[in-house]
């Protein structure tokens, strides 16, 4: 009978959507590219640190390191006697797959990292050692007894296995064209890629085996051929930098290309495999830096490669249940678990980190609970864990992480070896700690880590204690470790830059910090520098050049959401409300559970009259804020009280002179501003205009305009001059005048539809359809001046409406006379009131 409601899920390591979105434009990614048009996409968040076993560990479980209890490339032995590559026994939870298991699904499991020993479950297990073979042809290379469940699939699936000297010139060649005129003896390239390419191909081949000949419920197949190809080649990838020899980087710069285009085409096989009622995840890890921020000299320290990681991977989804060509935001790899226990109607216990994606759902369903799948008894397919080992003798897999610089060699002298494993796996757990922002837990282990004896390297355990002491802001104790670092490692001055900008800021030096980065910037442009650079410029309220430096910093790193919420704050307080929305809102993007972002958008939303959508944010941003939020609580108070006094544009104003006020003449565009100017210049209220825009058939009597207006955005250093005259500023520039004076404003009123036929008239467009876009933002600009004129203390203001000045002029004038506080003329200011010119009513 046929299986309904299946789901495949397929892992691959390190693909980034930089790679992918240009090889879908150019249609070298169709597979993919059908998957998206009929499915879900968008980011899938990482975890620190982004060490690929922890990190799918997570996937798998829906939980994070501290609690399945992965935390690095290798492990101790149960005995305590040796270390070995990490393994199932690590993880201390239960996988999605033993869930399944005890509620009677099949489960197949493909080269998962890490799942030997495979476990027993109701189903097929192809562990990671699988695929391992020695490069030496004549070395035998038998299946070990736990890698394969049952063991009977061992001897059908064994010669499924490409060995890397298989490896022909008809596989070479489509990734590197010219392998021809590589010197093998001195460059090992085609070597290491012939090894990665024969590993994954035998796991495709294990994979769909089994799809065509087992029942399964659920299936998960990892490859990591894009992440270990990328450590490899990336470096070669286009454009070629600096540092790359011309030489090497014809030879292998399509070979990343290649991995991407044949990992679609595995793809496309498997999705020939399945029907249509399978829905079908594709999932990475994390990305792969493939700009100018790619490191061409690893630096020596443990798992430095991890450094080439970027924060967003891929997420793919599409089934009879997943909704169709959609965008979706927010995912992290501790939601994959939950998703799939929902997709299979099974609880989520409350105990897991991550959430169900309900979004990538058309239908989505009730989320049922329990405390933790954990607590339950019964048959989950678990192994019993080991009680001995031979520990080291795992050299295939030991090699292999040694030659991709996650670990170092271990010490032949095996005391050392697990002391040195010990202290990784402490450090790691304390970075777990710091990407959770538990920071008393991550300070307190590397506390530990510092005292340890040598032979250990303790630098990396005192960077992470720097940035600790900076979060608190204990500035004296992070100059200590910053000092301490010096003395270990003189080549961390350029690194340093960054914290001790920080220390110097914290300690009151702006301007020692501001120039310390410049330096650092104009040796190494990076983002983490250009970001620094813009808080010092938003703290000194240098609006403009904070602007700046954080639009540098997203150049460099267009994924950091912590990066767009801070240039929102500026552009709020730069009046760019519009546009305040739009890059908070693309930091929610990119992480969905960002309580600041979230604040960011209420205050954007807010400044902009949308009050019932800032509410929302507001209160997003407490549900996810755990513990209090003054501010938001704050913000929340206020919009209630808003919300409950309607909107009604109303008049404030005091009606006396005031001693070298400054009158404006404000509105939209063609709203009657220049009627207004003409009656206050005839009514005997200086005029500062410059009269370079002369009169046309739009405005026949002049536009009484002053140039300088028109940069008020930059500079309002010149309005000083308009003291005890009036001078016209269109609405939108109205937020940029200098409080240091006081200003009475008439703000002329015209009915918004009046408004838009009069400007697309003067341009020369149809009047007869008018854009509803720019009516609703003409809206919004008038919510806007009202509640900026309520928060601007020097501010006064009155609305005339531009029907009432041409049928009422008489009283118009009077209370345009009576807000000024001056003895105009009256009778000149009606006079000039023409109504012939009012022709575009509605």
């Amino acid at each position: 009978m046929k299986k309904k409601n299946k789901l495949l899920l397929i892992g691959w390591d390190a693909a980034d959507w930089d790679i992918i979105w240009p090889l879908i434009a150019k249609g070298e990614m169709p597979a993919l590219k059908r998957l998206i048009e009929n499915g879900v996409y968008g980011n899938m968040s990482t975890m620190n640190p982004p060490f690929s076993p922890m990190l799918w560990t997570s996937v798998a479980t829906g939980k994070t390191p501290d609690k399945h209890g992965v935390l690095g490339f290798i492990e101790l032995a149960p005995d305590l006697k040796g270390v070995r590559p990490v393994t199932t026994n690590s993880r201390k939870t239960r996988a999605v797959w033993n869930m399944l298991h005890n509620k009677g699904y099949k489960s197949n499991l493909v080269g998962w990292w890490p799942s030997f020993p495979a476990e027993p479950i109701d189903g097929v297990v192809v562990s990671e050692k699988f695929q391992k073979i020695q490069k030496d042809p004549k070395q035998k290379n038998p299946i070990h007894d736990n890698a394969i469940h049952p063991l009977k699939y061992r001897g059908q699936l064994r010669d499924l296995r490409l060995r890397p000297y298989e490896v022909t010139a008809q596989h070479i060649l489509p990734f590197i064209p010219n392998a021809a005129k590589v010197d093998q003896d001195k460059d090992q390239s085609i070597s290491t890629f012939s090894k990665i390419f024969a590993e994954n191909v035998s796991i495709h081949a294990a994979a769909t085996n089994l799809m065509r000949n087992t029942e399964w419920d659920f299936m998960a197949v990892y490859f990591d051929f894009i992440d270990h190809i990328s450590h490899g080649f990336m470096k070669y990838h286009p454009p070629r930098l600096r540092e790359v020899p011309p030489r090497q980087y014809e030879l292998y710069k399509d070979v990343v290309v290649g991995a991407y285009k044949f990992q679609d085409m595995m793809l496309e096989r498997a999705m020939d495999l399945v029907d249509d009622d399978t829905t079908i995840m594709v999932v990475s890890d994390h990305g792969f830096e493939s700009g100018p921020n790619r490191i061409i000299k690893m630096p020596k320290y443990p798992a430095a490669p991890a450094l080439e990681h970027r924060q967003f991977g891929m997420f793919v989804a599409s089934g009879p249940n997943i909704k169709k060509n959609e965008k979706i935001f927010g995912l992290g790899l501790i939601d994959i678990a939950p998703t799939i226990l929902h997709h299979f109607d099974l609880p989520v216990g409350k105990d897991m980190d991550g959430k169900v994606a309900l979004d990538i759902f058309k239908d989505p369903k009730k989320i049922n609970y329990i405390d933790s799948w954990d607590d339950l008894e019964g048959d989950f397919g678990e192994i019993e864990k080991e009680n001995v080992t031979d520990q080291l003798s795992d050299n295939e897999t030991m090699e292999q992480l040694i030659e991709l610089g996650y670990i170092e060699k271990p010490e032949e002298n095996i005391e050392t070896a697990i002391f040195k494993t010990r202290c990784d796996l402490k450090h790691n757990l304390a970075r777990v700690f710091l990407g959770k922002k538990d920071y008393e837990r991550a300070r307190d282990i590397l506390l530990e880590l510092v005292k340890e004896p040598d032979p250990i390297d303790v630098i990396p355990f005192y960077m992470d204690l720097l940035t600790i002491e900076l979060k608190f802001s204990n500035f004296d104790k992070a100059q200590e470790y910053l000092d301490t670092l010096r003395k270990l490692d003189e080549e961390f001055n350029l690194t340093m830059y960054f914290p001790e900008s920080q220390i110097l800021l914290g300690k009151g030096d702006v301007d020692g910090a501001l120039k310390l980065l410049k330096v650092a910037v104009e040796k190494k442009p990076s983002p983490a520098i250009w970001f620094q650079m813009g808080r010092i410029y938003r703290r000194t309220s240098q609006y403009d050049k904070a602007k700046q430096s954080y639009e540098m910093a997203i150049k460099y790193e267009p994924d950091r959401a912590k990066y767009h919420r801070a240039l929102a704050e500026v552009l709020i307080r730069l009046g760019e409300y519009e546009e305040a929305v739009e890059t908070a809102l693309t930091s929610i993007e990119l992480v969905k559970y960002f309580p600041g972002a979230h604040y960011t958008l209420g205050e954007a939303l807010e400044k902009m009259g949308d009050l019932e959508n800032a509410k929302l944010a507001y209160q997003t941003a407490e549900r996810l804020r755990p513990k209090s939020y003054p501010r938001v609580e704050k913000a929340l108070e206020n919009i209630e009280e808003k919300l409950s006094e309607p909107l009604d544009l109303s008049d404030k104003a005091e009606y006396k002179y005031r001693e070298n006020q400054i009158v404006l003449v404000s509105g939209l565009p063609r709203s009657g501003t220049s009627v207004m100017m003409q009656m206050l210049d005839k009514g005997g209220v200086p005029v500062l205009q410059d009269g370079k825009r002369e009169a046309d058939i739009s405005n026949p009597k002049g536009y009484y305009e002053f140039e300088p207006v028109m940069r008020l955005h930059r500079d309002n250093e010149w309005m000083g001059d308009a003291q005890n005259k009036v001078v016209k500023v269109v609405a939108p520039l109205l937020k940029h005048i200098d409080p240091e004076y006081r200003y009475k404003i008439v703000f002329m009123k015209r009915d918004l539809n009046e408004v838009v036929k009069s400007q697309q008239k003067m341009i020369g467009k149809d009047t007869e359809t008018l854009p509803i876009n720019l009516l609703n933002s003409y809206q919004e600009q008038l919510n806007q001046i009202e509640v900026w004129k309520e928060k601007e203390p020097g501010v006064e203001l009155i609305y005339v409406d531009y029907k009432d000045v041409l049928e009422k002029p008489q009283e118009m004038a009077d209370k345009v006379n009576k807000f000024v506080g001056l003895d105009l003329d009256i009778e000149a200011m009606k006079a000039c009131v023409d109504k012939s010119l009012y022709r575009n009513k509605v």
